[in-house]
């Protein structure tokens, strides 16, 4: 379990199955991931779903993401690791819209970017978001991602973003040494 701000970040369990189809089903959602929605039935999905939690990839990890009251509002993933690159794919999705626009997806990619970069000897995480969900773009910023190009995939603009490892200690580095607001001078 990972805190971080506002969030807990946790492993996934079956209990998440039906919160995560009904997301994965949501239209306005899966057109924010440039996906369809989800169309199979919750017992096909939840039969893969069990699958997948007992048979992880060791090239892909989901986890949770709780308020600190124990609320599960969504989800973030690392995908696609390579480690002989020393790369992987992130992404978050806030299911709830009720915690949108409140900064717990900057905390949720906050933590999960420290957990990797801590945790993994990976050195470059990278993402695509729609080119006009400035939403997600302005989380990513947040986190220090930084915009490094663009791409098309199925009729879809995205913005592609980075955050390198040296990068993010130099950021953390940098908020440890910085003079807190409500020192006097």
């Amino acid at each position: 379990m990972l805190r971080y701000g506002k969030v807990i970040l946790r492993q996934k369990v079956l209990e998440d199955a039906e919160r995560d189809y009904a997301w994965q089903s949501d239209p306005e959602l899966a057109g924010l991931d440039a996906v369809k929605p989800l169309k199979v039935s919750f017992q096909v999905y939840l039969e893969e779903y069990k699958t997948v939690l007992s048979y992880p990839s060791p090239k892909r990890f989901q986890l949770a993401v709780e308020t600190a009251e124990g609320v599960h509002i969504g989800n973030c993933a690392c995908y696609n690791i390579d480690y002989k690159k020393g790369e992987a794919e992130v992404g978050i999705m806030i299911g709830r819209r009720d915690f949108w626009d409140q900064g717990y997806g900057s905390d949720a990619m906050t933590a999960l970017a420290d957990y990797i970069f801590n945790e993994t000897d990976l050195k470059l995480l990278y993402l695509k978001t729609l080119d006009y969900n400035f939403r997600a773009q302005q989380c990513f910023r947040k986190c220090g991602f930084a915009p490094d190009g663009r791409g098309e995939n199925d009729q879809h603009s995205f913005v592609l973003m980075s955050l390198k490892r040296q990068q993010w200690f130099k950021r953390k580095q940098a908020a440890r040494t910085a003079p807190s607001p409500l020192t006097e001078k």
